[in-house]
């Protein structure tokens, strides 16, 4: 089953204030898994059963969730007499069961919603992978050439996007996205999915007062750090102004 997990020495938290789980449950931080390069923190919750003893199941949230976004769970996965019972048994889990109920629970929600959870928060993973790296390791701002400063200019464009999309709450954001699709909504199992996206993309940047490639250059130029700074704190997700 692989190392078993340690419960790390955090606080118990009532998931009832929460709004999770059955009343007098109580969550614990359990341990940290990655998946795609995103991290997630996985929690215990345990609570007392109706019929005596005490159940227990797993909790999931990933670093970047939205403020209300609910949580992964799974069913129950332990009954027994008491809650250190159940904490001892989640600690004999290996880290690759626990990160195989992740991805049942993410599973079971994309079947049960039918497309991607979070469309807004696909998009923005969509355009961070499609855009250069800024102010590569190349040299100074000064002596970047033409093409480098095309190849930037370009991830700023998607980055505006990128900012633009940030801002709009999820559920107003899928009827942006059906708007700008007359009316389709993008199935995040089919495949093309890509193309569908490449649309809304191209729809939204055509919507934004970007300034054009001479003047950009030259304000880049001007003061590479402010873009540096600005794209850096995008893609990790950080509050912008």
């Amino acid at each position: 089953m692989g190392t078993p997990l340690r419960l790390d020495p955090d606080g118990w938290e009532t998931a009832a204030l929460r709004g999770q789980g059955p009343t007098r449950s109580r969550c614990r931080s359990f341990c940290f898994l990655e998946r795609n390069g995103e991290r997630w923190t996985v929690f215990l919750v345990t609570y007392p059963s109706e019929t005596g003893g005490w159940r227990g199941y797993f909790m999931f949230r990933p670093a970047t969730a939205e403020p209300g976004e609910a949580e992964l769970r799974t069913a129950d996965l332990f009954v027994e007499a008491t809650e250190a019972d159940v904490d001892a048994r989640a600690r004999g889990l290996g880290r690759p069961l626990v990160s195989a109920l992740l991805e049942s629970a993410l599973a079971i929600r994309e079947r049960r919603e039918g497309a991607s959870p979070d469309a807004r928060r696909w998009f923005r993973e969509l355009l961070a992978s499609h855009a250069t790296e800024p102010f590569p390791a190349a040299g100074p701002a000064a002596d970047l050439s033409i093409t480098n400063l095309r190849l930037l200019y370009d991830s700023y464009r998607l980055d505006q996007v990128a900012h633009l999309i940030a801002l709009i709450e999820p559920d107003d954001f899928r009827v942006v996205v059906e708007t700008l699709l007359d009316g389709r909504s993008i199935d995040f199992r089919a495949r093309d999915r890509f193309q569908l996206a490449m649309i809304v993309v191209q729809e939204l940047e055509r919507l934004l007062p970007l300034p054009p490639f001479e003047r950009w250059a030259e304000d880049y130029l001007a003061q590479p750090e402010a873009y540096q700074l600005y794209s850096h704190a995008l893609h990790r997700g950080e509050a912008l102004p």
